[in-house]
């Protein structure tokens, strides 16, 4: 399974604060994912970072990603549909120079549409369009003069147009519906922001089977093997997401999604991007977890290799010695217990009578301090 994870953005750690820099530094702490967040707008002096960043790149097996503007209309009216589309259109040319891989977009509001198949198709229709234009921006594969400088152009495809899932009721983006527009739309890939769908399910993802639920229904109603997630902590109250948080302090655990990953995960191509406060920090939280969910499937695999050659040795079945293994093992420990139990405790010295001046018994009558505290002469 390929799995490519790493920060929305420079690590908090560089010192350079520049995207190659960054990308430096995301390497070095065994990532190779990175999303460039052009979430209000795009500076024109950044592009000189975009080319370098899109030559590392395609020289390397780093992926690079964008994020589009953040606030979107494209389910408003005309105008407000425009403006949006003008501000994608700018992650579009950056997206070509920093060779990403996948441009990721919001729908925003309802607006006038009832959630439901007309909202869906306007949607559809709109991200056929942004589809369209990726692949003209792009341009020809014969016009190779015009795109010396981005030679990846020629030897990569197109960017995948990502649409995000939505953290809030109000806001176009349940699973269901980017779902279902990435199904009609080809060239679309479901972003699938892990935070914003656990908020806006009440706490829908707790254990590795919701995960498998999640992408068992994305396998049936998408069909495709490609995901681009986003993963951080969340806060969130009645269905809608508040605000993002490290992941150790969120009800929105990493473990069992890593878990999922290992054991049924063989079959998708996923890049996890950490949206967390933190960034790179809960990125190699995430990569530590599942390192060691793999680790530990391998050592289930090679225990259960051995039993079976075990077995077949013994002429038996494998589930009769894993039985016999288990009785085994109780046996031990409660032997091992039993064995805590039946060791001598240590006996308190008892104090010795009192005794007179001349070290025998006084023959006095002593008082029990002990007894009748409560008495009063």
């Amino acid at each position: 399974m390929p799995l490519k994870l790493g920060p929305a953005g420079v690590p908090l750690s560089c010192k350079g604060r520049t995207i190659v820099e960054g990308m430096d530094d995301i390497t070095v702490l065994g990532l190779d994912a990175m999303e460039v967040q052009t979430v209000r707008t795009i500076q024109p002096q950044h592009f000189d970072q975009y080319w370098q960043a899109g030559i590392l790149s395609w020289k390397s097996d780093f992926e690079m990603n964008m994020h589009g503007p953040y606030y979107a209309e494209l389910l408003g009216s005309k105008r407000e549909r425009n403006r949006t589309l003008s501000k994608m259109e700018t992650s579009l040319q950056a997206g070509k120079i920093i060779n990403a891989r996948h441009l990721t977009f919001h729908v925003g509001p309802y607006g006038e549409y009832e959630p439901g198949a007309e909202a869906n198709e306007q949607v559809a229709n709109v991200m056929a369009g942004v589809v369209e234009r990726v692949r003209e921006v792009w341009g020809d594969e014969e016009e190779e003069e015009d795109y010396y400088a981005f030679p990846w152009v020629h030897e990569s495809e197109p960017s995948l147009v990502g649409v995000e899932t939505s953290g809030r009721q109000e806001l176009w983006g349940t699973v269901e519906e980017v779902l279902e527009v990435c199904n009609h739309v080809e060239g679309t890939v479901p972003v699938l922001n892990m935070g914003h769908i656990h908020a806006r399910g009440h706490g829908r993802l707790r254990t590795s089977e919701d995960y498998a639920e999640l992408f068992d229904q994305a396998r049936e109603t998408y069909g495709g093997s490609t995901f681009y997630c986003h993963f951080a902590g969340v806060e969130h109250r009645m269905g809608n997401a508040l605000h993002y948080t490290q992941i150790k302090k969120s009800d929105l655990k990493f473990e069992p999604f890593a878990e999922y990953l290992a054991e049924e995960g063989d079959w998708m191509d996923i890049t996890i991007i950490s949206d967390s406060p933190l960034l790179e920090h809960d990125a190699m939280y995430m990569l530590q977890h599942y390192d060691k969910a793999r680790q530990r499937l391998l050592e289930i695999k090679a225990r259960d290799e051995r039993r079976a050659k075990l077995a077949a040795q013994q002429g038996i079945d494998p589930e009769e010695l894993k039985r016999k293994e288990e009785e085994a093992a109780a046996a031990r420990k409660a032997q091992l217990t039993g064995e805590v139990e039946e060791k001598p405790k240590k006996e308190t010295a008892k104090k010795a009578p009192a005794k007179g001046k001349a070290g025998k018994s006084s023959g006095l009558i002593s008082f029990d301090d002990s007894e009748d505290e409560d008495d009063v002469f």
